[in-house]
Parts: C-alpha cells; structure tokens; sequence
C-alpha cells in the first residue's frame, strides 16, 4: 500500500512538473508570435518609432517632420525620433527604411525628390517601393529668391534678363532634386538658359544666396521668411495655381505669365512587408494629428497646408505628380 501511494505521488509529481514547462513554453512561444519582439499590431507601438529623414537638418522636411513628431509622439504613445540620413538625392535615407525589419518601428518622411530619383535614373526605388501611410502635408509656397538688393524686382524682369542674357543668371539647386526639375520646368516654358548652380540640399541653397554667390534660390517661402522679413530677401512669387490664404500678397508665377505649378508634398511610409494593420495604425495617428488644431496653427507658421491623403489618395496623387515630371524630364 505504502509502495502504491509513494508511486501514485512521484506520477503525480512529474505531471506537475511537465505542466509548469509546457506553461513556460507556451508564454515563450507566445511572446514570439504576438508580442512586441514581432511587432504585434494590436500591442502597437510598444517602444520608439524612428522617422528617417533623407535630408539635412535645418530644411523643411526637417522642420515639418519634427514638428508632426512631436505630435504623433501624444497620438501614438510613443518617443519619435527623427533621424537624418543624407546622401544621393535622399536615396540612402530611402534604402535604409526599405532594409529595415518590416514591424512598423522604422518610417520614412519625404516628398517630391523620390519619385525624380527614380525618374532622373538614380535608383529603381520611388513611391510604389513602400507601403505608404498617407501624405500629411502640401507645400504651395514654392518660389524663387532673390537677395534683398537684387537688381530683378519681379519674376518678368528676371526671366526678360535671361533671355537677353543666356547662361548668366546662376540659379542654386540640387541636382536632381525638386528644385532642379522646377527649373527645368522654367527653361523649357520660357525658352531661357539658366546657369544652374549645384549647391545641395536647403541650407546650402539659403547661405549660397546671402553670401551673394548665385543670383536666385528656389525654396520654401516658409523656411525664409524671417529672411524676407528682414529685408535680406524678397520672393519673386510662388508656383501654386492661384493665391493662397496663408500668404495672400505673393503673386503666383501662372499670373506673372510664367506657366510652372508645383505643390510640394510630404508623406510617410513603411517597408512593404510591414502588416496592413500596423501601417494603418500608423496612418490613422497621421489623420487625427493633421485635424489638430494646435498642431494646424504651429503648422501654418511655416506657411504649409496640413492635409491627410490615405494610402490610396497619396498612392494616386504621386502617381499624377510622376507623369507630370517625367513628361518635363522627356526635355
């Protein structure tokens, strides 16, 4: 009886035993699958988010990108670090969030310069290489400035010198980039040779022209308008299709007779691989940020529009915006 009971104990020892490493190995194998080492949509975020940006400090995709961070940060819950990667036209900063993990902790934030590195040969990658996130932000303030002393008052005397003067007014751009192709635009409506001037990313443009190095800058209005107030600058209009509220005195370049409009646009997006759910998690913080209005009124002080496009709302917006470029590039 004894020899019974001892038995009857020891099984029953070990099937406790085996319980207590299935259960281990159950919360183990669990973790894996749905906690925050594979990126689980429905415990997303679970730590910081790093936003890639593929250009400079001190731009406007710099300036834009920081300031939906830091709102994002209360939509999502989580730290958002911005992380500038320049190099090659904004495609090192793109490739790096193409190799990421696809768990939604690695975006990128950019505009307009992707799909012209594609377009102008520089990489196979553009906007149809991530799943995007949507667009958050226009920029219709796009214009050409000119020191404040400069001899061109408006865009027609400057367009009228150039074309009694080809190849001398030097102009600063990234070559390549958006800039570039705005002006290429100008030369092939107006039948004027530029001098095209290649000085990097937004920064640079800005010193080249306060140091009296080139006679025009193409940029953002509202990354120079402490400049403008200043008097050190002075803008020769904008490239929107008509006047806008936020800077209703600046002539647009359509109705100074010069036929070139571009919007600017900012979007965020992911590794292809990343789950729908995640990426959606993502673009509906974008959305509520966007519709913020504390995050509107800081917005609007650089002069740009927040404006939530979805997914499929961005992926067709770029796509009209890339036929157009290729089309100007076919020159």
């Amino acid at each position: 009886m004894k020899k019974s009971f001892k038995g009857m104990l020891m099984f029953m020892m070990l099937i406790l035993v085996a319980g207590i490493f299935a259960g281990c190995s159950q919360s183990t194998t669990n973790e894996g699958e749905n906690g925050q080492e594979s990126g689980d949509s429905n415990n997303y975020p679970s730590k910081p988010i790093t936003v890639v940006v593929p250009a400079g400090a001190g731009g406007d995709t710099d300036a834009n990108a920081r300031l939906l961070g830091k709102y994002l940060e209360k939509e999502l819950g989580q730290p958002v670090v911005i992380s500038n990667v320049t190099g090659a036209g904004g495609t090192v900063g793109a490739k790096e969030v193409l190799d990421a993990d696809p768990d939604g902790y690695t975006a990128i934030f950019f505009h307009n310069s992707l799909l012209l590195n594609r377009i102008m040969g520089l990489t196979q990658d553009s906007y149809d290489s991530f799943k995007l996130a949507g667009i958050a932000v226009l920029d219709q303030g796009n214009t050409f400035m000119v020191s404040g002393n400069s001899k061109f008052e408006n865009l027609q005397d400057m367009v009228e010198y150039a074309r009694e003067n080809p190849g001398e007014v030097s102009i600063a751009t990234e070559v390549g980039g958006f800039t570039h192709l705005q002006l290429l635009a100008l030369q092939k409506d107006q039948g004027i040779e530029l001098n095209i001037v290649d000085v990097g990313g937004a920064a640079e443009k800005v010193t080249a022209l306060l140091g009296g190095h080139v006679d025009i800058v193409p940029t953002s209005l509202g990354l120079v308008k402490d400049y403008v107030e200043s008097g050190d600058m002075r803008t020769l209009g904008i490239m929107a299709s008509e006047r806008v509220d936020l800077m209703p005195d600046v002539p647009t370049f359509v109705e100074q007779g010069v036929n070139s409009e571009f919007e600017k646009f900012f979007f965020f997006g992911f590794n292809p691989d990343t789950p729908d759910e995640i990426v959606d998690a993502f673009s509906k913080a974008v959305e509520n940020v966007v519709n913020d209005e504390e995050y509107v009124k800081e917005a609007e002080k650089f002069l740009v529009t927040p404006t939530y496009m979805n997914a499929k709302e961005a992926f067709d917006y770029m796509k009209k915006a890339e036929e157009k470029y290729i089309e100007i590039n076919k020159e």
